[in-house]
Order: structure tokens, then sequence, then C-alpha cells
């Protein structure tokens, strides 16, 4: 009797742990065959810290000439579309985020006629452009803060201006208890106008009064300024903080024992009164209408990308409920997945986006920017080609930041070369935990002077010293490199399965990861992650989508023992810590086709528990 309890039990542990690894196996459609997609839904959109991607005029920063002069790279890795970081006029405070002329190019990155003719150059090539637009704040030294400084109309209500209030002694005090994103106080005095502007970044970025409609309008022709110059869409920096609360009440804050561990004291509050309220959701409808008129002289789409670091609740409203190329960036793939994460967690960090998508919305997906820490870092190196065909073959629109598809990592920036205001604030002891500038180090072109990026030796922030061998030259004379790798996955993203097919997620085990991409009448793929540090036997058995005894390798990464074309047998193959395959069935399948369901597993491994026992007695 002891064993046949101590069976059951054994089998009970064992359906718990199959219920856990297969729970998440929904299938996702998002379009299918008959499906007409726009250019944005199909695109990799290639973001360009325009400082650092290449120095034409060699001054050690990178401008416009630059990226022309390598824009056939773009073509060459698959790139449909240009995300150009912040370009116009500024003093640089916050490297080019402190705008102080919308409507001009910075002299840093070269003039209007560099960029017309940059412009011109991938439109040849058939790529997009898109432009970074900054609609919270300008600069200080922006023509409206110094007249709304002085009083003069119609600029004095342009940006948030509120009185001290005064202490019993006489002492002035703050407005409230708001905090700036880059650390202190969100309120800097002018002794101009005797009262205090807010500035929910760097205290040179004054934030706009969005409760002003002749701003609004204002900020409006800014972006038709630039669309009339035949752009094709905009990214909207940090929309999340476009208006604030009317009453200015404080804002609570966490407790304690959470509010000490922050470095940065915006990270030490809860922001109900400055973030996501109601009137800039109807603000950003405002810009999205922008783009649909646009639309209609001319029948061609521009694509509005909003940047909302947000719950993922907040988030989703951004995507709005009238049609159109609306995108809030999907950061789960940074802020969910650590080196130490496993397959369930890159199971829910994908699905927690899907399964929230509002109904006729459009995924996308990202692993890295300039202000996050570069994947490579984040994740290890070894995974590089594992991160890049998760965010280049899962459904939807991918963001690669400049850099990705060589697995480039963080420089390391010392206190004496940081840059970044971020950084600056918090001093000494806490920058190398919020600089940015690690991860906005120049382009790593060839093993020359400072890496290809320019003809000097000094750049505006230091090259990694890895560049004498992770560079673009290198990795293109060898047969497997990232880059390869990057090249398989973008063609592979032309295909009609992985536009338009469907998305099934699967928990293989603790450490292997995998999904699948079909489409009825079409090729079927495989993706499969092992994000342990161990190898892996991997069993695919239990997928009912994979009909075949054997696959075929369409892609490894650069640490798999595979290679492509060779076959592996689908119920026992081996693979290395961090390595990740896309396998290829040679055979059709219908896309009705699903995996067993876990119900069904329990009810037929019970009903072979019962028959067993019952015999035995």
């Amino acid at each position: 009797m002891y064993g046949e309890k101590l069976l059951l039990w054994t089998i009970t542990l064992l359906l718990l742990n199959l219920t856990e690894y297969s729970a998440r196996a929904k299938t996702i459609y998002l379009a299918n065959e008959k499906t007409e997609l726009d250019w944005w839904q199909t695109a990799v959109i290639y973001q360009i810290y325009t400082r650092s991607f290449k120095d034409n005029n060699g001054d050690g920063v990178g401008d416009l000439k630059g990226i022309e002069e390598k824009a056939d790279h773009l073509k060459d890795i698959g790139v449909d579309c240009v995300w150009l970081s912040s370009i116009f006029k500024s003093p640089m405070a916050d490297f080019g985020y402190d705008i102080s002329d919308f409507n001009q190019v910075d002299a840093t990155f070269g003039t209007m006629e560099d960029f017309m003719s940059l412009q011109k150059k991938l439109k040849s090539l058939g790529i997009k452009i898109i432009l970074d637009f900054v609609p919270n704040h300008t600069s200080d030294e922006h023509e409206w803060f110094k007249k709304s400084e002085q009083k003069i109309d119609p600029y004095t209500d342009y940006y948030v201006w509120k009185s001290a209030k005064i202490h019993r002694n006489g002492f002035k005090e703050l407005p409230n208890n708001w905090q700036s994103v880059f650390s202190n106080s969100a309120w800097a005095w002018s002794d101009e106008r005797k009262q205090y502007y807010l500035h929910q970044f760097h205290s040179k970025q004054p934030d706009l009064n969005y409760r002003n409609p002749e701003l609004v309008e204002d900020m409006k022709n800014n972006m038709r300024f630039w669309l009339d110059r035949g752009i094709d869409g905009y990214r909207l920096n940090s929309v999340s903080n476009l208006v604030e609360d009317s009453k200015f009440l404080d804002e609570p804050k966490k407790p304690e024992e959470i509010a000490e561990k922050e470095k940065n004291t915006h990270k030490q509050y809860y922001h109900p009164y400055t973030m996501d309220l109601p009137e800039t959701y109807g603000m950003v409808k405002q810009f999205k209408d922008i783009m649909e008129e646009y639309k209609q002289r001319d029948g061609k789409t521009r694509v509005l990308i909003i940047e909302a670091h947000t719950s993922i609740n907040n988030t989703m409203k951004y995507y709005g409920t009238d049609p159109g190329a609306y995108l809030p960036f999907n950061f789960g793939l940074i802020t969910k997945l650590n080196d130490g994460s496993n397959a369930s967690d890159f199971n829910d960090a994908v699905y927690t986006w899907l399964e929230n998508l509002p109904r006729g919305k459009w995924p996308n997906w990202v692993i890295g920017n300039h202000d996050n820490h570069r994947v490579a870092t984040r994740m290890g190196p070894e995974m590089v080609d594992a991160m890049n065909m998760l965010n280049l073959l899962l459904p939807g629109t991918a963001f690669t930041y400049m850099g990705e598809e060589i697995g480039m990592e963080d420089a390391r920036v010392r206190w004496n070369q940081t840059v970044d205001p971020m950084g600056l604030n918090v001093g000494r002891d806490g920058y190398r935990e919020l600089s940015r500038d690690p991860e906005r180090s120049p382009y790593q072109w060839n093993a020359d002077v400072s890496a290809g990026f320019t003809v000097v030796s000094s750049t505006w922030l230091p090259v990694n010293p890895d560049y004498w061998h992770l560079n673009l030259a290198a990795q293109k004379q060898r047969s497997h490199s990232h880059y390869t790798v990057y090249k398989r996955l973008t063609a592979l993203r032309r295909t009609r399965t992985m536009r338009k097919g469907a998305f099934e997620g699967h928990v293989l085990s603790e450490w292997v990861y995998a999904f699948s991409r079909s489409l009825k009448g079409a090729e079927t793929y495989l993706v499969v992650l092992n994000v342990g540090s161990q190898y892996e036997r991997v069993d695919l058995s239990s997928l009912s989508i994979i009909k075949e005894e054997n696959l075929m390798v369409h892609t490894s990464s650069v640490n798999s023992q595979y290679s492509i074309r060779d076959t592996l047998n689908t119920t026992n193959f081996e693979m290395r810590p961090k390595s990740a395959l896309v396998l290829v069935s040679e055979q059709y399948f219908t896309s009705s086709a699903l995996p067993l369901s876990t119900t069904s597993l329990v009810v037929l491994t019970f009903s072979w528990a019962i028959q067993w026992l019952s015999n035995g007695v």
C-alpha cells in the first residue's frame, strides 16, 4: 500500500510540474493570410543614437553625414526604417533632448541640407525615417521660455509656473514635493519671474503647459514642420509626464524600507499627480490626429511610437480605441528579463504583452535603447543571438538599437568621463548605477583608431576597448557571427509565416523556452532557447504542432554546436548553455493543430494510474 501511495504522490508531483510547464501554451492569432499589413507592422525599426553612430567631420561626435556614409549597412542587415534620436537645435544639457528650436538641425549633427540628403539616400534604399519628438519640455534657452520668464504674451503660460510657499519665518518653500526623473526636486527658481518652474527632468528642461491651447497648437505645428519635409512618423519621448495635476498635490512617498534603497529620489515616490493623467491620453490622441491628417492627403501611413514608462494597464491605454499606426513601446523584454531569468520568466514576458493587447492592436518588441544597458550586458554576451531571435521572430514590429546586430556591450565609463546628467546628479558613488553613458558608446565599425567611428582618437564618449575584436568588419569576415545570424533573422521575418503566422509559447523545462510560428499552407518554424547555464536535453514530442521525427536547423546561435541544415531528432537533442536555434519543418500543417492540452494529459495519466492500481489489487 505504501508503494501505491508513493506512486500516486510521484505522479501528482509530475503532473504539477507538467502543469507549470504547459499552462500557457496558448495560441495567439494576430493576422491571417488575407490580412493586409501596413509597412510599420512588418518593419525592423533601427534606432540610431546620432552622436554615436558615425562621425564624418572628424570632431569625435556622430553626425548626419556619418549616417549617410553608412546607410548601405542598414540596407545590408535588413532594416526597414531608421529612428534618429533627437537632432534638433539644443544646448546639449541632455544631449539633444533639451530643444531650443524644433525647426532647426543642431550644428553638431549638420544642416537641414544634410538631413534632406540623408533622407534622400535612405529613401533610395527603400528605408523610411522617423524622428524623435520631445513634447514634454524644451530647453530653458528656447525663445518661448525666455519670453515666458518675462511674462510676454502669448508665452506667459506656455510653461508650468508656481509661486513659492512662504514659511512663517519668511523663507521660501517649494510648491510641493514633486521629484525630477533625474533625482531631487522638480522645481527650479527663476529670479527674473520670481516663481518656480516645473522640470520633471533636467533643470534646463522646463515643462510645457499642455493646459494652454495656444501652446498645444504651436507644438502641433512643430510636428507638421518635419512631416511637411517627408518624414514617416515620430517617436514621442517621455509621454507619461505631459500633463500634471492642476491642484499641485503632494505625491505619496513609498514605504521607508523601499524608498531608502533608491539613490534616485524620483523612485522614492508614487506618481499619481505627474504621470498618465487622463488629459495626457487626450493630448496623445491629438498628436495621433495629425498623423491621420497627413495620411488623408496622400494615403501614406505615418507611424507614432509612444514612450511611456508606466504600468502595463496604463501603457495599453496609449493604443487608444481609434484605428491607426500607434505603438506604445513594449519594454517587457528589458524590464522583466535578466541574466537569471528562466523559461517561465521568458514565457511570462511575452504573454503579458500579447494577452493585454487591446483587440485589433499590434504588438512590438524592444530589447535595448539609449536609456538602458545593452542586451549583451544585461543578459550576458552568450545570449545575444537568443535575444535577437526572440526580438525579431515574435509576432509584431521589431526595434533594434544600433550595435545589437553585432552584440556590442556597454563601455565602462569612468567618473571623470561621465557626461550623462542622470549619472552626474547622483554623484560619484551612485553614477555607475544610473548613468546612461555606457550604452551610448560609439559604434564599433572596425579595429582601426576609435573603432572606425572617427579618424581622431578623442571621442565624445570612450569607445569600448573590446573593439579590437568585437566589430562589424571582423564579423563580416566570419561565416558564423552575430552579424550573419542577424541577417538570417531579418530575412526570415519577410516570410509569410513570420509576418502573419500564429504564435504559441512553450516552457519545455525550467531552462528551455520555445515558441512556434505557424500559418496554414506555409512553413512552420520553432525557436528554441536554452536560457540556462548548463547543457540541456530537449524533447519536442509533446508539441503536436511538430509532425516530423526530425527537424532541420534554419539558424543557430554562434555558441551552438549545430550548423545550418543539420538534422535533429525531435525527441532527443542537446543544447549548449545560452544557445538558441530556429528549427524548420519540411512538412506543411494545419494551423488548427494544437498541442494536447494540460487537462487532457492529466486525465490520461490519472486514468493510467488508476488502471494500474486496480490491476495490482
